[in-house]
């Protein structure tokens, strides 16, 4: 797939299924990963991948911990909805920003940095033939995920990539025209 197509096809899937990324393919991913832009190659970002049931339902677990110490009065069904979020996909990749104070990279743009990256595997998955979506929501804010994740202090999830071979067709989606969102000065 040439880079101007791939760019002006993506889409997220929502639904996936195995197989997941493995091999050469999981390997082409995690390198579109390092090869985002990253003023004064700080490589501010670091990747935990959850693969296999076992993984995933670690991941749920941690997910359904964290919303039990955010709300103790949380209904069962939240509860195992939570449990179960990361079992949408055969994998799903934590990419967490690891910013560091420097002179000359302010924090956010380091963050940026990472949020490229999930972009970049997104993008190297789809052009492979697999399906992703890029996922945030509370788990990624939640101080007990993080703990659990043994991440620093300062540390931030940027997102959670979910990974595996989309089912079924995309949802049809409308594609803006650029003259709705660009000017010239």
């Amino acid at each position: 797939m040439d880079a101007l197509t791939l760019l002006h096809s993506r889409y997220s899937s929502a639904r996936l299924t195995e197989p997941a990324p493995a091999g050469e393919a999981l390997d082409n991913i995690k390198r579109a990963a390092l090869q985002v832009p990253d003023h004064g190659n700080l490589r501010p970002w670091r990747f935990i991948i959850a693969e296999g049931r076992q993984a995933l339902c670690r991941l749920g677990d941690i997910f359904a911990e964290a919303a039990v110490e955010d709300d103790p009065a949380i209904s069962n069904e939240l509860l195992e909805r939570a449990r179960q979020l990361p079992l949408r996909a055969p994998m799903v990749i934590v990419c967490i920003a690891k910013a560091v104070e420097h002179a000359k990279v302010p924090l956010i743009e380091q963050q940026h940095s990472a949020a490229c990256a999930i972009l970049a595997m997104q993008q190297a998955a789809f052009a492979q033939g697999f399906g992703g979506i890029w996922r945030t929501g509370a788990y990624a804010q939640l101080d007990f995920v993080k703990q659990a994740l043994e991440l620093g202090e300062d540390d931030e999830i940027v997102g959670f990539l979910y990974l595996g071979t989309p089912s079924g067709e995309p949802a049809k989606r409308h594609t803006p025209e650029p003259a709705e969102y660009f000017s010239y000065l």
